[in-house]
């Protein structure tokens, strides 16, 4: 029996023993939210034919796939995925597959964002690299107010403890339902802001991260609505606080070591490092589209609330848009900022992997780290050191990506089109607004 057929069977009898009743086919748009069918399993062999023929669902609806004129498209289980929904139901509860997407004639759909990820990580495969990833996705738990408007839910500060964080109980059920869906917490804990969190889980490689990050947020969600709160990943939720990042900790391995840690030098990087930074440097306006995707992103992107807005690295520096966190060794990485919740995992982590070995295919150096605050500088003495500054709008953001070809290579001509286009459509609808801040403002004028 192949190891294929002997993980089936297991699925079977998991299936069997907890008596399943529905199976969930999972995928997400080119946005990262989590689409979804449910399928009846009226006998647990039924999901051999789920996984060999796939099942066919209408591509048209979902962001950013095709055209009404042809709209058929075909979900196959990856069967490595396979998992519970902890928050469904125990009695006749739900199982999980991820899905990868193809069109009828069998090939991989251009536009599936999974598939994104897979075709970079498959070059870095090609070089002798694993491309590993931690984030660390940070979110608000609110509430609504007797007027129904949004608040955060409670008034805590960072690393505050019960009775000011009201959120001590939903973490630890949170980490509980995480657990079940086999997640290596390291560590959960209030951020800066009120009603602001974060749970930091192990890295691993980046494909089975960015199913992971998918997951975290749907379960998150699920867990605090049962639970009587709403849970919001929204980059920016409320003025005059920290918003919300998704710190990027990557890192390179080639024959089980970390490519990246040299302890010969005086910084223990390695010249890989250096280069891969460069890499990153050098793209940062257009990975900025891809990290940073909405309107209200670039709300987070100012001075004084921790959130990078210039384009330059550091040791342990937190105002840069990288930072060389201290550990050494096998846990040797590159941390990127800029990045938050509210992007597309798989074409995130594709960009970032892409960028980095363009330089190190190229050699492209990334100069001397920056160790000073450059909080404390105005963006033109930053300008002065070299320093430039990240894209401060999602307007500025698809206009340094339209001019990157080793981003939109990364992306693919399908999906690099559908994103543009739909950014571009983004901020019109956002420009033409009028919101109460103007009113207030200019209507005695």
């Amino acid at each position: 029996m192949s190891t294929k057929d002997e993980k089936i069977d297991s699925i079977i009898k998991q299936i069997d023993e907890f008596d399943y009743k529905f199976l969930r086919l999972q995928f997400s748009d080119i946005h990262g939210i989590p689409k979804s069918m449910a399928v009846s399993l009226k006998k647990p062999d039924d999901i051999e034919d789920i996984i060999e023929e796939g099942l066919l669902f209408d591509g048209s609806s979902v962001p950013g796939f095709v055209g009404i004129n042809d709209s058929d498209l075909l979900l196959k289980p990856d069967i490595n995925t396979f998992s519970t929904l902890p928050w469904r139901p125990e009695e006749k509860g739900a199982c999980r597959f991820i899905c990868d997407i193809y069109n009828t004639d069998g090939s991989p759909f251009e536009g599936d964002p999974r598939g994104v990820l897979k075709k970079s990580l498959k070059k870095a495969e090609n070089k002798g690299y694993q491309f590993n990833m931690g984030p660390e996705p940070e979110f608000f738990i609110i509430e609504q107010d007797e007027h129904g408007n949004y608040m955060p839910a409670d008034q805590a500060d960072y690393f505050d403890v019960e009775p000011l964080d009201k959120g001590t109980d939903i973490r630890r059920e949170i980490v509980l339902g995480l657990e079940k869906l086999d997640f290596n917490i390291e560590v959960s804990h209030h951020e800066v802001a009120p009603g602001q969190h974060e749970i930091d889980f192990r890295f691993a490689d980046a494909l089975k991260t960015a199913d992971a990050v998918i997951t975290f947020k749907q379960a998150i969600k699920a867990l605090v609505h049962n639970l009587g709160y709403d849970v919001t990943f929204m980059p920016k939720p409320f003025f005059g606080v920290n918003g919300s990042g998704m710190h990027c900790n990557q890192s390179l391995f080639k024959d089980g070591k970390n490519i990246f840690y040299d302890p010969d030098t005086e910084s223990q990087l390695s010249q890989e490092a250096l280069y891969f930074i460069g890499g990153l440097l050098k793209h940062a306006p257009a990975l900025s589209c891809i990290l940073s995707p909405t309107v209200n992103s670039y709300k987070r992107l100012v001075p004084g609330y921790e959130a990078p807005c210039y384009i330059a690295y550091g040791l342990k520096n937190r105002s840069t848009l990288l930072r060389i966190p201290a550990s050494r060794g096998i846990g040797t990485r590159i941390e990127c900022r800029s990045a938050d919740p509210s992007c597309n995992p798989y074409l995130a982590f594709a960009v970032l992997l892409e960028a980095g070995l363009d330089g190190m295919d190229n050699k492209i150096d990334p100069g001397e780290p920056t160790e000073f605050n450059a909080f404390a500088y105005t963006p033109e003495e930053l300008e002065e050191k070299g320093i430039k500054t990240l894209p401060t709008s999602l307007w500025e953001a698809y206009h340094s990506l339209e001019k990157d070809n080793v981003v939109k290579n990364a992306l693919g001509d399908y999906v690099y089109n559908q994103f543009y286009n739909i950014k571009r459509q983004e901020w019109d609808d956002y420009r033409i607004q009028v919101f109460d801040y103007e009113r207030e403002k200019y209507l005695n004028i």
